[in-house]
């Protein structure tokens, strides 16, 4: 009998109305854990290459992690998993709240959704598992769609991830939305959701499964949680305060100070990630003006960036929110009542938004950011990718490549507010020109041509996240090896700071207190080496169903120790990294079948700095990023040229599927 994990997924076909329960046998969990580790062997194994993310065979994961319901902390993450509409590629998403234990308490481990319907449907998975009609949910938003199975339920403890109008529309930049705003949001998962007419999966599950040993799973709890709360000694009132005058020493700082995980756990404890806004804009980690402008220049902290920040986004919340087993609570719930934007309860923005309609667009009005994030989440759509999207399109307006008369008589100067809520709202309803914007900026600039082009700030097709490389190149190198091109929360310098690779694996090297910020260490090869041992890390965070802050925040989460202590395994730190290995070169393997190459996947000239900005905190950086690309290849026994793993890196890692599709054609 399996311990912490079900040994069951739940496969349902919409093309002929088919729902099967398959068994796993334990070596698939004991080689890929869960998450997206089962979601990625699941994918390859079962959907043929070659094939339109949108066709019939394309399949959509719902993964729950392996340590979600078994008594751990931090362990409600669930993966949304398919093949990209946006990228072309190996595409996932995570997201909190209390889906993920509610997949594990129905029965199963993850749920693979198959075929199309022709009529719009949800999965229902109560006393019995059936496939509903959902024409009446069709064109509801997200909360309206999770508040309606709801009530036709009966019950308050059902919990829903659907699609709203974005997913419906099949936009690619669209996501999948549970608890009415914790939002799987990156790779364009809701268009392939939409693609199958499947609005929604509802689950009520109230199954309990043992754990080897839940005396030792409630002792690594009290300890952690003993390191943990201790940091709650130093939380001050003038913690907003402290946060921007950094900010403005790092703007004119030839160093950046170490980031303790500490730090971090006190600001999500009490600003959410919202607390940063100020502090990333000045200091040069938010990009600002499409990429291409100065925090303190063009987003000056004191007028523009402090008020999308910490004290001034909790005075709107509410109540906190902590998603399932979290002792943390970053999450709030905010209202939001003024002359022109009326939000009785929503969740509040993350740092993400905050930039990507904030800095990124030089807005600082911030009920308007509050309502955008709002109009998002209802909609299922990607925050990121929305307003990079229209920060291109504001650049493209100034440019003189877009007028007026292009862009349905909107007036897109930078920072006009009614203008980005207008184009938001076209753009969630494929309505003039926010049908061109949908799918993304590389797709709008092949629609707009001239020298669109290079304004579109993307990665592999997928739009950069909130954090600008030349201030943190691990994010760079991320962006570009990730096999979900752009992602930011796998690996980074910063992120190795975080998770406190150095401690937890001797063979990193430290970092110093004060790190200089010249260019010269984004190539280091110690660096690069804990970029890969971070990577690695994380994929085993990510298949445990953990929450990345959860590793991040100070208290040495005892991860590789919980597992063991749920599963009865006994693998060593060296075998869960060899794991981490595996996943992510299963997830690398994916990209490489469908033909993208390492040469395909490249950060935008302006994002490396070529030419590099002549000011501010970012001056004269220029990035070396193919190089490092090169490096972290060598590290995985990736080629560079073809991107196909080493036969030999294969045959360690038991990979005979990419053996198979490679070599032994």
């Amino acid at each position: 009998m399996p311990f912490g994990y079900t040994g069951k997924i739940l496969v349902v076909d919409l093309s002929n109305r088919a729902i099967e329960i398959q068994e796993l046998p334990n070596s698939v969990y004991e080689k890929f854990i869960g998450g997206y580790g089962i979601g990625a062997k699941y994918i390859f194994d079962n959907q043929p290459a070659g094939i339109d993310p949108l066709s019939e065979e394309s399949i959509l994961a719902f993964c729950s992690g392996i340590l979600t319901a078994t008594g751990t902390l931090f362990s409600g993450r669930y993966m949304v998993a398919g093949k990209s509409p946006l990228t072309g590629g190996w595409g996932d998403a995570n997201s909190g709240g209390f889906f993920s234990q509610s997949i594990k308490r129905a029965g199963f481990d993850a749920i693979f959704i198959k075929g199309k319907s022709d009529v719009p449907l949800y999965l229902a998975i109560n006393s019995k598992i059936e496939l509903k009609d959902a024409s009446h949910l069709w064109g509801l938003d997200t909360v309206e769609t999770e508040e309606k199975i709801k009530n036709e339920w009966g019950t308050e403890k059902a919990h829903v991830a659907c699609i709203g109008e974005a997913g419906e529309n099949l936009s690619y930049i669209s996501g999948i939305v549970n608890d009415k705003g914790r939002i799987a949001a990156r790779s364009g998962l809701g268009a392939l959701m939409g693609s199958k007419k499947l609005k929604a999966v509802a689950i009520k599950g109230n199954q309990i499964f043992p754990v080897f040993d839940k005396e030792k799973i409630k002792r690594l709890n009290q300890e952690f949680l003993k390191r943990f709360k201790q940091v709650e000694f130093f939380k001050t009132s003038f913690l907003g305060k402290i946060l921007n005058l950094t900010g403005k020493f790092l703007r004119i700082s030839p160093y950046a100070p170490k980031q303790p995980g500490e730090l971090f756990h006190l600001i999500l404890l009490q600003y959410g990630t919202a607390g940063i806004t100020g502090f990333a804009s000045e200091g040069g980690d938010s990009p600002v003006k499409n990429w291409k402008g100065n925090g303190y220049r063009d987003f000056p902290i004191d007028t523009c960036s402090s008020l999308l920040s910490d004290d001034k986004i909790i005075k709107s919340q509410i109540k906190r929110y902590h998603c399932y087993s979290c002792p943390l609570g970053c999450g709030g719930i905010i209202r939001l009542i003024n002359d022109k934007y009326n939000i009785p309860e929503s969740h509040k923005p993350e740092y993400e938004t905050l930039s990507a309609f904030g800095s990124l667009c030089l807005n600082n009005d911030l009920p308007s950011v509050f309502y955008l994030n709002d109009l998002c989440n209802r909609a299922g759509i990607d925050t990121i990718s929305v307003g990079s999207a229209i920060a291109f399109a504001m650049e493209c307006f100034e440019e003189g490549i877009l007028t007026e008369k292009d862009i349905d008589g909107l007036n897109l100067k930078w920072g006009n507010t009614d203008a980005i809520v207008k184009l938001t709202k076209k753009i969630i309803k494929r309505e003039g020109f926010g049908d061109v914007l949908a799918d993304g900026v590389q797709k709008a600039a092949e629609k707009i041509g001239k020298n669109s082009f290079e304004f579109a700030m993307h990665t592999g097709k997928q739009e950069l996240p909130m954090h600008d490389p030349k201030a943190d190149p691990g994010y760079g190198l991320a962006y570009i090896t990730e096999p979900t091109p752009g992602r930011h929360t796998i690996a980074s310098y910063t992120t190795q700071q975080l998770l406190g690779i150095d401690k937890k694996f001797p063979e990193t090297k430290n970092f110093p207190l004060l790190i200089s910020k010249k260019v010269q260490y984004d190539s280091n090869p110690a660096k690069i080496a804990g970029q890969v041992i971070s990577s690695k890390y994380v994929q085993v965070v990510n298949a445990a169903g953990v929450c990345l802050f959860g590793v991040e925040t100070g208290g040495e989460l005892p991860l590789f120790e919980w597992i063991n202590a749920v599963t009865g395994w006994n693998f060593s730190d060296k075998e869960y990294l060899e794991t981490g290995e595996r996943i992510q070169t299963l997830r690398h393997s994916f990209n490489i079948r469908e033909g993208i190459l390492p040469e395909n996947i490249k950060l935008p000239l302006r994002v490396q700095g070529i030419p590099p900005l002549k000011e501010g905190p970012l001056a004269n950086v220029t990035l070396s990023s193919e190089q490092m690309k090169k490096e972290y290849y060598k590290h995985f026994d990736w080629d560079i040229i073809t991107g196909k793993p080493g036969l030999e890196k294969l045959k360690q890692l038991d990979l005979q599927e990419v053996i198979d599709t490679f070599y032994n054609k």
